[in-house]
């Protein structure tokens, strides 16, 4: 295919710039009325306070649902859930071909078959160094090192010109499984010529390069021989590298490794399906622990980021129906908190030292690497790639910012600041933002997904501020009530600032305002319904500072 006339190469953002986790993006070639698209990833976020009750959160792809037929494939970088845990969701409003690793296809197979329901995904596999013919886009896997197995960066390749998507990635010499960064490719790519780097920005904050996998399991080897007791390690379950590194040091002091977690029975599943655990025994399930001697396991679990149900919480508040940890037991955090995260595990971390265990983290000892590439990194990768233009993505407002002058000092004349939802003009000519998309998010709300707008969160946050009171009552056809009002309320303090009983000022305006309404307009439901609540919200804020809501239903007898 050659370049027409009015074709351009495009990138839109739906998630993962603006803020970490949710990445999902489009590159579209081809003429404004017919061009064709490329999604790569599709993941998921993680809600913070301000989405009470939500589970996930997932790219609103309103936009991409109108041009789905245009759509020529999803290609997937790497297996971490910000990439792919919307794709099972998502999915099934485009149905095209999904390319992705075998250890990508892996996890999303495997769990796929442990979700009632869950789609069938038309999936492909692919390995580092596949080129793809896509028409018109040629797209080539190129490998990276991250914190977990094969991960690739994208070189996408259009008429125009070129684009290098890195995803998720570091410069890591010995990252122990999965992928060395391929320098040589990345040169090579470079000499042919880079038009634009879409680069990752997590740790652009951070001055330096980022430790190796290989420098965390020799810090780790001895922590685990010399412990007293029992040792726990609660790491990202995904982190395959970080799994046989522990499995190794257990294994070096004749300890038994027992797995702990459902998110992590899937990876340990997968991963020695494509190899990565090959020579360690089989792990143990956490039933097994009341036949193990404590000083001669070392357990493996899910929770590292303080998520209530995980096998880490639970162990932390005694709660854990195998897992039971005493003094001179070990627990080490090899991860650390993700943004949104740290008052969680601050909570299982202060449960555990008021149980007398011994708590490492990476604030004691290097237990800990991050899967991002610091500053040193990054301008490697300028200096391998030589791009003529940037698009700072993966990170939240001030990483994009930070990366953009970065960018500009590594000699980049052409930087874009780009968010979610603009559409960038990658070529021809240097990048510009020339658009703005329909973008948003979709929550997981329980078993259904609603819009950010539903209302419900929006309710939500408002009980949690100020409480509600719900009262019923039943109006006559001659405008009288018949019988007890029925008032409940929650959230709501029991007595007011000067000892009020808050159930008494809930009916001592209830029923003012009823008295205090001509008969003609008691008999209108909606008129009784409107001026209790005002009242009441009215009566409850004088003697407490705050407004509930007041749900008022009138019924007629």
């Amino acid at each position: 295919m050659t370049a027409g006339a009015e074709a351009s190469f495009v990138f839109t953002p739906f998630g993962g710039v603006g803020e970490i986790g949710m990445n999902l993006a489009l590159y579209g070639y081809g003429p404004p009325r017919a061009r064709k698209w490329l999604m790569v990833d599709c993941g998921l976020g993680f809600p913070g306070a301000d989405l009470p009750g939500i589970d996930v959160v997932y790219p609103d792809i309103a936009f991409v649902e109108k041009i789905a037929r245009d759509l020529v494939a999803i290609c997937i970088t790497h297996a971490h859930e910000d990439h792919i845990g919307a794709l099972a969701t998502l999915w099934p409003k485009l149905k095209c071909k999904v390319y992705a690793t075998p250890f990508a296809a892996g996890l999303l197979e495997v769990r796929r078959l442990n979700e009632p329901g869950a789609p069938k995904i038309d999936i492909h596999t692919v390995q580092a160094g596949a080129v793809l013919d896509l028409d018109p886009f040629r797209v080539e896997y190129i490998a990276v090192a991250h914190s977990i197995p094969e991960a690739n960066a994208l070189a996408i390749r259009t008429p125009l010109g070129t684009a290098l998507h890195t995803g998720d990635w570091k410069i890591d010499p010995e990252p122990g499984v999965g992928n060395r960064i391929d320098e040589a490719r990345l040169r090579a790519l470079g000499d042919e010529g880079v038009d634009v780097l879409i680069c990752d920005s997590t740790n652009i904050l951070r001055e330096g390069d980022s430790f190796s996998e290989s420098d965390v399991a020799r810090v780790l080897r001895p922590l685990i021989a010399e412990a007293p007791g029992r040792v726990l390690v609660t790491t990202f379950a995904s982190n395959v590298s970080r799994l046989r590194a522990i499995a190794e040091a257990a294994q070096s002091c004749g300890r038994t490794v027992v797995v702990a977690g459902r998110a992590m029975d899937r990876v340990v599943q997968v991963a020695r399906e494509c190899g990565y655990l090959d020579g360690l025994p089989g792990f143990h399930a956490p039933e097994m622990l009341a036949n193990l001697p404590r000083e001669k396991t070392v357990v493996i679990a899910t929770g590292s980021q303080g998520e209530p149900r995980a096998a880490m919480m639970r162990a932390s508040q005694n709660d854990h129906p195998w897992i039971k940890l005493v003094q001179g037991d070990r627990v080490i955090f090899s991860s650390r908190a993700i943004p949104g995260n740290a008052r969680e595990v601050h909570r299982v971390i202060n449960n555990l030292c008021n149980l007398g265990i011994e708590v490492i983290t990476d604030h004691d000892h290097l237990v800990h690497c991050s899967g991002h590439p610091r500053r040193g990194e990054v301008r490697q990768m300028y200096e391998w790639v030589r791009p003529k233009s940037a698009v700072p993505v993966h990170g939240e407002a001030h990483h994009l910012t930070q990366h953009a002058a970065f960018a500009r000092s590594c000699g980049v004349e052409h930087v874009v600041s780009a968010r979610d939802g603009h559409m960038v003009q990658l070529l021809p000519g240097p990048p510009s933002i020339i658009d703005q998309v329909p973008h948003g998010r979709l929550l997981k709300d329980g078993d259904i997904v609603i819009s950010e707008d539903d209302g419900a969160v929006r309710e939500r946050n408002k009980l949690a501020f100020a409480g509600v009171v719900s009262i019923a009552l039943a109006v006559d056809k001659k405008g009288e009530m018949v019988g007890d009002p029925d008032v409940v309320f929650a959230g709501v303090p029991k007595k007011g600032k000067f000892g009020e009983d808050m159930g008494e000022v809930i009916d001592e305006a209830l029923f003012a305002t009823f008295e205090g309404l001509p008969r003609a307009r008691r008999r209108d439901a909606n008129t009784v319904s409107t001026a209790i609540e005002r009242s009441v919200r009215g009566a409850v804020s004088s003697v407490w500072g705050k407004k509930p809501l007041v749900h008022v239903m009138v019924v007629s007898a």
